[in-house]
């Protein structure tokens, strides 16, 4: 397929799924429910990590662990004791057990009583075209404290070849303003030209069938090749043909 008509046909599909019924079936929706920016972003933070595996166990989790939370994240992170923290420990999403939630958790406050909230964080280190190192010093500041060694594994990495598939769409949430109420928009430190796409076994078949990507596995260096891409497509947005990708391998079995 050339370019032109490449283009044509993934903009009409980005058009067809990034729309608010996408809402409903999808992780984005946990954040979905606050209105408060620090809500929205931690919401969108926890929701993101156990984003792997079934869609309704992620949605359902999530959910779960909102109310563990008491349906106020900004204000459990700031203020919660250690009694709160012990209520967490029964929760597990796959891999993703109770002593790594209590330890996001602390983590998280340290990251708003410390280094001014994650947008803070994350916008620090990054370069025009890319998050990816904004991503790798954001685990180094995550974990600054004293923390589980097994909690880790739960943080991608770029630059030790991770596509960092969870954090991306996390960063697609909040920095994405694309006025269909999908994306949040509400980090203005952060460009969505810098964005990179969320990549995961669905958006990585549909990329290869449609020549975008050539390279096998689905890791960093994919990650900058897929990009590479969609930039070519759209330089201001090209993330928001995870919209494309995702929704033709899932809803459509491309």
């Amino acid at each position: 397929m050339k370019k032109a008509a490449l283009k044509e046909f993934l903009d009409a599909k980005v058009n067809q799924y990034n729309n608010p019924k996408f809402i409903e079936t999808d992780p984005i929706k946990i954040p979905h429910k606050f209105d408060n920016k620090e809500d929205i972003e931690i919401a969108g933070f926890l929701t993101s990590t156990i984003a792997w595996g079934n869609r309704k166990s992620i949605i359902n989790n999530a959910n779960r662990l909102m109310e563990l939370l008491d349906n106020a994240p900004y204000d459990f992170v700031l203020n919660h004791s250690q009694t709160d923290l012990d209520k967490l420990l029964p929760f597990v999403h796959r891999t993703f057990n109770g002593d790594d939630c209590a330890q996001f958790i602390k983590c998280l406050r340290h990251i708003y009583l410390n280094h001014s909230g994650l947008e803070s964080v994350f916008a620090k280190h990054a370069e025009t075209n890319s998050l990816q190192k904004s991503i790798s010093n954001f685990k180094s500041v995550f974990f600054e404290i004293e923390h589980l060694q097994r909690t880790k594994k739960h943080v991608s990495d770029p630059l030790k070849n991770s596509a960092a598939k969870r954090i991306n769409m996390f960063l697609r949430w909040m920095v994405r303003n694309d006025s269909a109420g999908v994306d949040f928009g509400i980090w203005n430190s952060v460009s969505p030209t810098q964005l990179s796409c969320p990549l995961d076994v669905h958006s990585g078949n549909v990329a290869r069938k449609l020549g975008l990507l050539n390279r096998k596995q689905n890791d960093a260096k994919a990650l900058l090749e897929l990009d590479t891409n969609l930039r070519k497509l759209d330089p201001k947005d090209p993330v928001k043909y995870d919209f494309a990708l995702f929704g033709l391998g899932v809803f459509e079995g491309f």
